[in-house]
């Protein structure tokens, strides 16, 4: 049996993504490893499953696997691209959706100009609630690496980040240090780690290691996580431009106590049929 699916990307962090509205979907970490391949299957950094929701007063639900076949809390790229999905195909008319995720109800609003605003949540600071293993709470954690020392700043979107600051994100070591940091004990359950270099108050560059599929063209929790990140340092105003390599977000976000906003685009790049 022939299965249909869309490939759908957020600035460049590619989704495969399938609906089990009209069909039943059974999904298994193999399966996901085989879809996201990009020799042998059809390649992505995560894949969708959009379903009806278990909650009432949602309009659907959200399930997020990374490639390599683990399943992800949250996903802000995802998250606008499944309202782009089911918008697109006609499964709604509604421009302001409920989408339940493993984290909690979701708000996203299709705009008249085609981008996507996500109401992300309210952080979460507390780094047991990350899950970071630390004695209090604290702006910035130290946190060694092979010897070496670094301060992060941690947040939790959904989903755990470690925000480090960096002069220039083009020399950050992404690929060693990204991994060794999603790996390391502190977090019992990994961690999205993010390289930031501050351009202004109003403007940063980003570079994202996820957790579970290496480094993307972005990511939308880690944009959300990185502006949180220095907005608790001083650094950073309240509206920030998130410049990551496959393009821009906004973020906004008041303060503590306040849910925080994301907008950016979410694009289909073409459907088809798999055997799964």
């Amino acid at each position: 049996m022939m299965t249909p699916f869309s490939k759908m990307h957020g600035l460049g962090n590619d989704f495969v993504v399938f609906e089990s509205l009209t069909q039943n979907i059974h999904i298994n970490p193999t399966m996901v490893r085989k879809i996201a391949d990009r020799h042998t299957g059809i390649g992505c950094d995560q894949l969708l499953v959009i379903g009806p929701p278990g909650d009432g007063a949602c309009d659907f639900s959200v399930r997020y696997f990374n490639a390599d076949g683990s399943e992800a809390e949250q996903c802000g790229n995802g998250l606008r691209c499944a309202a782009r999905y089911v918008f697109d195909k006609k499964f709604t008319g509604k421009r302001s959706l409920q989408l339940q995720t493993a984290t909690g109800v979701m708000a996203v609003d299709i705009n008249d100009n085609n981008s996507i605003t996500a109401n992300m949540g309210q952080p979460e600071l507390e780094p047991a609630q990350v899950p970071f293993s630390a004695a209090q709470r604290s702006v910035l954690y130290p946190i060694e690496v092979d010897g070496d020392s670094y301060q992060i700043g941690v947040v939790s979107m959904g989903n755990p980040h470690a925000v480090l600051q960096v002069p220039c994100v083009a020399s950050a070591q992404v690929a060693v240090i990204g991994p060794k940091l999603e790996q390391h004990p502190r977090f019992c359950n990994r961690v999205n780690v993010g390289f930031m270099q501050i351009e202004n108050r109003q403007q940063i560059n980003l570079r994202v290691h996820e957790r579970g599929a290496g480094e993307t063209k972005a990511c939308g929790t880690g944009a959300c996580a990185a502006v949180v990140a220095g907005i608790q340092q001083q650094l950073l105003e309240s509206l920030v431009r998130v410049s990551l390599p496959g393009g821009a977000l906004t973020i906004e976000w008041p303060g503590e106590g306040h849910a925080l906003s994301m907008t950016g685009p979410a694009v289909n790049v073409f459907n088809g049929y798999i055997k799964i």
